[in-house]
């Protein structure tokens, strides 16, 4: 554990692959970790007996427009984006009562597999064009120091096992190390959308 680093104490999860899920979210309460969560992946862990605060309460907005605003909010990305030894951004935290988040678990809406199903519309592509889940995933790894960001279930049980090892800390080279593969991750699903969208509009992709 690198001296000085942040412990683990909150956690935004919003997936739409639930697999390992429940173990994983179920290895962060051990850990004493709050969980705040969306709609669908808060009931999932709501129903397997695991406290999760809705991001709607933490924002005091609803989830509007069939879900496609939930997440786009100052108290979600000022949870993100804050940096810690930055007086003057923690400063702002506390005076709009916004908590800082360590951990950000996102999968993104499956574009390419909904694309590559027999008759799907366009409409059927659009809408799973994911927005806030990038979003999320591009503020937290920006602040990779003090934020673990899980974009997969293979990397839950390392994570799990690093958090237990170092009593819950942040270890700032495996947190670099998410965050390169998120932006691997976010170029690569950006270019299928945009493949997806030229073929479309018969434009060169």
């Amino acid at each position: 554990m690198a001296t000085g680093s942040v412990q683990v104490k909150r956690a935004l999860i919003s997936t739409s692959d639930r697999g390992g899920l429940i173990e994983f979210a179920g290895g962060l309460r051990d850990l004493g970790v709050e969980l705040v969560s969306t709609g669908g992946t808060g009931g999932a862990m709501r129903d397997a007996g695991l406290p999760v605060t809705d991001v709607a309460d933490v924002t005091g907005f609803p989830e509007i427009m069939d879900g496609r605003v939930k997440t786009l909010h100052p108290k979600i990305h000022g949870g993100l984006l804050g940096v810690r030894n930055n007086e003057a951004h923690m400063s702002t935290l506390e005076q709009h009562d916004i908590l800082p988040f360590e951990l950000v678990c996102v999968n993104l809406y499956p574009f390419e597999a909904a694309i590559s199903k027999q008759g799907c519309t366009l409409a059927e592509a659009v809408e799973n064009i994911d927005i806030g889940g990038p979003a999320m995933l591009r503020s937290a790894a920006k602040n990779h120091r003090s934020i673990y960001v899980v974009s997969s279930p293979a990397q839950y049980p390392e994570t799990i096992e690093r958090l237990r090892a170092d009593d819950g800390h942040i270890d700032p080279t495996y947190g670099m190390r998410l965050a390169v593969e998120i932006y691997r991750l976010t170029s690569r699903y950006d270019a299928a959308i945009t493949a997806y969208l030229s073929a479309q509009a018969g434009l060169p992709s």
